[in-house]
C-alpha cells in the first residue's frame, strides 16, 4: 500500500549522513558529569609519611644453626648435643630472645622422625620461626 507513484522507490537516493544529535547529547551529559566531579577529585588529605633511610639494616636476628646427621646425631651451632638436652636449650633460647630463629640443616639420608621431633620440641619451647637450610649443589 504505497501512496504515490510506483517507481518512486527506485528513484530515491540512499541517505549517507550520520545522525550526530544522540552523540552530542551523550557528550553534553558526560561534560556536565566531569564538571561536577572534577572539584571532588582535587581534594586531598595531608599526611606525614616516614622518611626512609638509605642505609641497609645490619641487625640480624639471633638464630640457631641446627644440624641433623644421617646417623641421628644433633649439632647445635657446630657442637654435638645429646637429644635429652635439646628441650632445655630450646627453652633457654626462647626465654633469652623470643625472635630467635631455628635453621635446620638435615642430611638427606636423615630420618624424618628426627626432624619432626626437633621441630616439635622447638615449637613447644616457644621458637616459632623455624626454617630449613638446603644445599642445591649436593643434588
Amino acid at each position: 500500500m504505497a501512496f504515490g507513484e510506483g517507481n518512486s522507490y527506485q528513484d530515491q537516493k540512499t541517505l549517507s549522513e550520520i545522525n550526530v544529535v544522540p552523540l552530542v547529547d551523550v557528550m553534553l551529559v558526560l561534560l556536565i558529569i566531569f564538571i561536577i566531579t572534577a572539584p571532588l577529585l582535587t581534594h586531598s588529605v595531608k599526611i606525614e609519611l616516614p622518611k626512609a633511610s638509605t642505609e641497609p639494616s645490619t641487625a640480624q636476628p639471633e638464630h640457631i644453626e641446627f644440624a641433623i646427621q644421617a646417623n641421628g646425631e644433633f649439632f647445635w651451632n657446630g657442637e654435638i648435643v645429646m637429644p635429652e638436652l635439646l628441650m632445655p636449650r630450646f627453652m633457654q633460647s626462647a626465654e633469652n630472645s623470643p625472635h630467635t630463629e631455628l635453621h635446620i640443616r638435615a642430611d638427606k639420608m636423615a630420618h624424618y622422625e628426627h626432624v619432626a621431633r626437633v621441630m616439635s620440641m622447638a615449637a613447644k619451647a616457644g621458637l616459632t620461626k623455624i626454617g630449613f637450610i638446603t644445599d642445591p649443589t649436593l643434588e
